[in-house]
């Protein structure tokens, strides 16, 4: 029983420094944008998405950088898969379409017609380039 408790009381203590290991320890130029998206005129199937995007996006960086990042369709379909298997990010199969559609919504029909307002997607060589600068 106290072998138990213990181990509670140490994973409940370690959780947080586990997370913040896990979140992003650089800042992207996106980081810097708007870090909200009114979606009250898009469809309530995607403002219910916008919802599950904050939710479990916010946990590992910024709304900020999916917010401000331009990406294909493709590319939004390949990042949500990448994040859904990074560890402790909770990201079921059926939030990650959600999030996905939401994304991709998103870019036609806010982010492609005002392309150049926001950043094209960086590559893992130009984010690997930041962290180095800025440590």
């Amino acid at each position: 029983m106290h072998k138990a408790i213990r181990a509670i009381v140490i994973a409940g203590l370690s959780a947080p420094l586990f997370l913040a290991a896990q979140s992003s320890n650089v800042t992207l130029p996106q980081d810097k944008g708007p870090d909200k998206i009114d979606v009250s005129k898009y469809p309530a199937e995607q403002q219910k998405g916008y919802k599950v995007f904050v939710d479990k996006c916010a946990k590992c960086h910024t709304i900020a950088r999916p917010i401000n990042t331009a990406m294909t369709a493709q590319e939004w379909s390949r990042y949500v898969k990448r994040m859904m298997h990074k560890p402790n990010s909770g990201i079921s199969d059926a939030q990650g379409k959600t999030i996905y559609e939401f994304l991709a919504y998103d870019q036609e029909n806010r982010k492609d017609k005002n392309a150049k307002a926001f950043f094209p997607s960086l590559s893992d060589e130009e984010i690997e380039k930041l962290k180095a600068q800025q440590h």
